[in-house]
């Protein structure tokens, strides 16, 4: 049987921080700055103490039929968030196409569009008529704070590429495991065997789940990591100068492995700064088919489209079946290979 309540105290001992500190950003007072109270509610949220008893007891297991979302005339407004953070967003070349996606399927269905770039918690809900949303999409990753006091108002979410341990609710991810897994196998059929991952694995849920990948194809064949810690948690404002401080013609690896195009092409640039040809003395992999004209030997054909329709469908569902149990929808994508990018020299 699960305890079912976690305790300040504990969560204070998690995080290494006060109770004080604890309770302050449990309550949404202030004394706590954002990045510390981010943490306090990112490890409450590990701990189960967002929990509701009830989904403990049973209740969730309810039998009443699932509801078909075809048969329902739909009206109102769905709220589409974007997060508060450079690069995501409807000009962005990879968040530009998920918008579209969602915004053509409610079109198709006749719902109303409302586009909100994520305010600060205590001001989301003064700018809405919560009565008036039927669902909100999050596009990217949206803070901690903000999805409580979405939480707070019980409207259905679905999440496009987001994961947070203090809100649980549908997801649409691209099978990003799948994609790495396939990847990395190809490099290890070539002949690969020393490699670098690069992207910061903190910064998307997506970037999590390649890493991940990554490492467990490394450790299922023998390979030894030697992970640079800097690569793998760069700054992306400051990876040019975090890149050449660690990389030199001396420990280069055969294949840099990164978490998307947007990683590959920084690294790329930052090779060539320092002399080092791609592919002639190392080979670049990326993720997301967001550039066709960069030497990248393997990237994923993301369909971002597909991504922001399927969100859709699924929020329609969601709103018929509000009881059912939460979702992650994984979809397949298509790993695109390069061979004119492999390495020329042998």
């Amino acid at each position: 049987m699960m305890k079912t309540k976690v305790t300040i105290q504990e969560i204070a001992h998690f995080t290494g921080l006060s109770k004080f500190a604890v309770s302050r950003a449990l309550s949404g007072k202030s004394g706590v700055s954002e990045q510390t109270r981010d943490v306090i509610l990112k490890a409450a949220g590990k701990l189960g103490y967002f929990k509701d008893n009830s989904m403990l007891s049973g209740d969730m297991y309810s039998s009443n039929e699932l509801q078909d979302p075809q048969n329902t005339r739909w009206s109102g407004t769905i709220l589409i968030l974007f997060p508060n953070v450079r690069y995501q967003n409807q000009e962005s070349v990879y968040w530009g196409p998920v918008f579209n996606g969602i915004s053509s399927r409610l079109n198709q269905k006749s719902i109303n569009i409302l586009t909100l770039t994520e305010p600060s918690a205590d001001q989301l809900f003064t700018l809405l008529n919560p009565d008036a949303i039927r669902g909100i999409i999050t596009v990217g990753s949206i803070s901690t704070p903000i999805l409580l006091e979405i939480k707070r108002l019980g409207i259905p979410v679905v999440m496009v590429d987001h994961l947070d341990p203090v809100f649980h609710s549908d997801s649409i991810f691209t099978d990003n495991f799948a994609s790495m897994r396939d990847i990395m196998l190809y490099l290890l059929r070539k002949g690969f065997k020393r490699f670098q991952f690069v992207g910061n694995t903190s910064d998307a849920h997506s970037f999590y789940e390649r890493w991940v990948a990554y490492t467990s194809v490394l450790m299922g064949h023998g390979l030894e990591m030697n992970q640079i810690p800097e690569l793998s948690s760069p700054d992306v404002d400051d990876f040019h100068k975090t890149f050449t401080s660690v990389i030199h013609e001396g420990n280069l690896p055969e294949v840099f492995v990164c978490a998307n195009d947007f990683y590959a092409l920084y690294t790329i640039e930052a090779l060539e700064s320092i002399g080092i040809s791609v592919p002639d003395q190392c080979v670049v992999t990326g993720f997301d088919n967001v550039y066709d004209n960069i030497p990248v030997l393997a990237t994923v054909n993301v369909n971002k489209e597909l991504l922001g329709a399927r969100a859709v469908d699924q929020m329609l569902w969601r709103i018929v079946n509000p009881e059912s149990n939460v979702e992650k929808k994984l979809i397949l994508a298509d790993v695109m290979i390069r061979e004119q990018y492999g390495r020329h020299n042998g």
